[in-house]
């Protein structure tokens, strides 16, 4: 029987290329992930992939090259530390996002991103969408990633009745990248939930298929889309607290991380394993997946700093050279992408190289495609595959878009359609 791969999105499946082999997105609640759970997808990755694991800047976790005969297993061995990969694709309620930045609200943002996680995931009331509806929770407005959610939630303070959180709405990146609005300043935490939900029912009953929320506002206008939201939020009861993490992370607010730097967000399983160890022996036995595609230790109040230092520096990190010192963004391009035009890892070597000591306190951020999977517009330096030229020999060549980003939005272009050493040259005179 001839494989469902739109059924097998909404479990969090994408067909990677034509020989049938799989990709698999697993959410991690909040960007955040427990010894065990670290361990677990380590030894998938080692049984049932290619032994290596890419980090996304939505902070999930994805396996490559994977065979449909291995997913019942798979999906088995995620529940039993439970992880799903449910609604990590496709039309829904994608995993709710948390940066991770470390911002004094850090702590604040994980909490309400957890409890979301746990609302929304695997529930089908949202699922079946016309397009996928990304929600972010942020400890502060530093980096802009507020204004890339379908819904953008970020802490700015306290009140008797807790939290408070602005909430932007309608934002995206792709093609057509378009900036969130606000749509309600200091909202108590618990009022969110419905408000969510409420903009969720907006978008399954007003968007076109295969559209995000943004196309809405596009069409109809904000003020329009504030009185259909309105129309369907009910006010509720504050809801239950989940516990999830609430003391550790409230404890962790004024502490530093040990930043792991992962390259193009590809790490090795064993690494990723010898991580999830120090953190179980050093860190209280939690890491972070952070939105640059790296990995977090937050130490403990009594952690002796130098220790952990030490042990992560083991495991290959904090070396200093340019692909562990640079906050470089990298989306799989066609080293893994069906969708990519350009090799992006091989891409971002040579700016490296170009650059030497330049840019090391600047970001970057290369996709391979237009869809923008590594946040280009929210980069100092963003680099667009936007096209491919196809060559006398068969082969693609990919045109670049350079961006730069100055103020609180988007990135804007400043140079289109470069070759590859142009794309370096260029970079070199805006540096």
């Amino acid at each position: 029987m001839p494989i469902d791969y739109d059924r097998l999105r909404l479990d969090g499946v994408y067909k990677q290329n034509e020989q049938g082999q799989l990709m698999l997105r697993v959410k991690a609640p909040a960007g955040v992930l427990s010894t065990e759970q670290a361990l677990k997808i380590a030894t998938i990755s080692e049984r049932f992939s290619n032994g290596m694991l890419h980090l996304t800047t939505r902070c999930s976790v994805e396996f490559h090259w994977l065979s449909d005969t291995d997913l019942p297993q798979i999906w088995r061995e995620l529940s039993s530390v439970g992880l799903t990969s449910r609604g990590a694709c496709g039309g829904a309620v994608r995993g709710i996002a948390c940066s991770t930045t470390f911002s004094p609200g850090f702590g604040k943002a994980q909490l309400a991103a957890s409890r979301f996680q746990k609302h929304f995931a695997g529930n089908p009331r949202f699922e079946g969408l016309p397009k996928k509806f990304k929600v972010g929770v942020e400890g502060s407005a530093q980096g802009g990633r507020h204004l890339i959610q379908d819904a953008g939630i970020v802490y700015v303070g306290e009140s008797d009745q807790g939290p408070l959180f602005d909430l932007w709405a309608a934002g995206g990146l792709g093609r057509e990248p378009m900036e969130a609005f606000l749509y309600e300043r200091a909202v108590p935490e618990n009022q969110l939930l419905p408000l969510l939900e409420a903009l969720v029912e907006v978008h399954r009953e007003n968007t076109p298929k295969g559209k995000r929320l943004k196309h809405v506002v596009q069409a109809l206008g904000q003020q329009e889309v504030r009185r259909l939201v309105e129309q369907k939020r009910q006010v509720r009861p504050v809801y239950e607290q989940i516990e999830v993490f609430e003391k550790y992370f409230t404890s962790k607010a004024d502490l530093t991380p040990v930043e792991a730097v992962v390259f193009a967000g590809e790490i090795r399983a064993d690494i990723f394993r010898r991580l999830a160890e120090v953190a179980r022996d050093h860190a209280e036995g939690y890491l972070a997946l952070t939105a640059n595609q790296n990995v977090a230790l937050l130490p403990g109040t009594l952690t002796d700093i130098a220790k952990l230092e030490q042990e992560v520096k083991a495991c290959g990190f904090l070396s200093g050279e340019a692909e562990q010192d640079v906050c470089f963004r990298i989306c799989p391009g066609s080293h893994q992408c069906r969708m990519g035009l350009a090799p992006t890892r091989d891409v971002t070597r040579s700016i490296l190289t170009a650059l030497g000591d330049r840019g090391r306190k600047l970001s970057f951020a290369i996709s391979g495609c237009p869809n923008a999977c590594a946040q280009p517009q929210l980069a100092d330096v963003g680099i667009l595959a936007r096209k491919s030229l196809k060559q006398e020999d068969g082969s693609r060549k990919p045109l670049f878009e350079l961006q730069r980003r100055s103020g609180e939005g988007f990135g804007v272009a400043v140079a289109t359609d470069l070759e590859e050493s142009s794309l370096i040259e260029a970079i070199c005179r805006i540096l």
